[in-house]
């Protein structure tokens, strides 16, 4: 029932993708984005109410007594926030900082509906306690538990405390009081104005900025472009080669006094999904490869793997978060064999959702990036201890 229910929200998140996208054209199609931008103008009511509130006072931020940083996007998605949120983390533990990750973990699994419904019966007389998934010693809960970011995110700083509830107050009072931290970072925070924080970092990504410039459910934005103006510093990622003057330009005209940082994502290596060997970028240069990925927006991985020199046989694509099954990895696989490809590459944030498989005929890889700055600061150090410790 639950996959079926899965396959059904995934069905439908890749058809409302198409008619936003202006791929389907059909009556069917218009009728459903006339819809999307009834909906688009309610959420958009009712998202700059709620900044009205919090700006005049109405409702309250809290405060919780320690540097708070928050880490987030406009959009939907794909601006590659994850590896900045760990980039960021090491930086402030480089400072001499003790660092907790807040997040809310997108497509977790929850506590089962008898149990939450025992605590919101009994809340007042219960212990609280977020998910723990790194008390900076061990990666205590798997992808599933607690997420795919807050996973990566516990699996690569090892250091750092990585704790989950959508209430972040809450979890950012727990990190302080049982491991004594001094630093709170909130993943994914920008829309999170419950928790009053030091610095509103945003990331653009340069290859879609704001998508079609409207809404949820319309488009990809969950505010308006103007809210810009909230943000102390501007990442713009996958910068690359392209021409960003007329971006950043705009950002100018929003927002006069924000810090904008230009960054790009840098292949590390290949490391394969079950056995940990790990290989230089030569390695898939030339090689047959099947890409496979379920991110938001596929096609920056894709060419990534070609400008390294793969000859991309066989390209599939899943929806945003999707959890493989062991048998769609077998019949991936079964592809694989049939093409005659050398190997399957996937992306770190993939590689987190795939189930145990004892036997690979084919070598199935995951592609770890880095971040560099390439323009406002000399690298991630300089601009951590630039901005929050000036």
């Amino acid at each position: 029932m639950i996959t079926l229910l899965i396959n059904i929200r995934e069905k439908t998140e890749k058809y409302v993708l198409s008619v936003i996208l202006y791929e389907r054209k059909d009556f069917g199609a218009r009728c459903l984005l006339n819809v999307l931008g009834g909906l688009s103008r309610i959420f958009r009511l009712i998202v700059q109410s709620r900044l009205w509130l919090y700006k005049h006072g109405i409702f309250r931020r809290k405060t919780l007594g320690c540097m708070t940083i928050s880490i987030g996007n406009l959009t939907v998605g794909g601006t590659g926030k994850t590896p900045i949120v760990e980039m960021f983390a090491r930086a402030l533990e480089k400072e001499g900082r003790k660092v907790a990750i807040l997040s809310r973990g997108y497509r977790s699994v929850s506590k089962p509906f008898l149990v939450r419904g025992l605590d919101f019966v009994f809340k007042h007389r219960m212990k609280y306690e977020p998910k723990i998934v790194s008390d900076g010693r061990a990666t205590l809960l798997d992808s599933l538990h607690a997420g795919d970011e807050p996973y990566m995110l516990a699996k690569n700083v090892k250091s750092a405390i990585v704790l989950v509830d959508k209430n972040r107050v809450k979890s950012g009072a727990y990190a302080i009081k049982n491991y004594a931290v001094d630093t709170l970072l909130l993943d994914d925070g920008f829309q999170y104005l419950h928790l009053d924080r030091r610095f509103d970092v945003v990331l653009i990504d340069a290859t879609s900025p704001f998508g079609n410039e409207k809404l949820l459910p319309r488009g990809e934005l969950r505010e308006k472009v103007n809210n810009l103006r909230r943000a102390n510093i501007v990442f713009i990622t996958k910068a690359g080669d392209r021409n960003i003057s007329p971006l950043k330009n705009r950002i100018r005209a929003i927002n006069p006094k924000a810090e904008i940082i230009l960054c790009v994502h840098d292949p590390l290596y290949f490391e394969e999904v079950y056995g940990g060997t790990k290989e230089n970028l030569e390695f898939i240069k030339g090689k047959k490869i099947l890409s496979l990925s379920a991110i938001a927006k596929p096609k920056g991985f894709e060419y990534a793997l070609e400008e390294l020199g793969a000859s991309i046989v066989s390209a599939h694509r899943f929806t945003d978060h999707h959890r493989f099954s062991q048998q769609e990895i077998i019949d991936i696989i079964n592809v694989a064999l049939d093409k005659e490809v050398d190997a399957i590459i996937t992306t770190e944030k993939d590689s987190v959702r795939f189930p145990y498989v004892s036997k690979t005929e084919v070598p199935i890889y995951f592609l770890r990036v880095r971040i560099e700055i390439t323009e406002g600061a000399k690298d991630f150090n300089d601009c951590v201890s630039r901005i929050c410790f000036s």
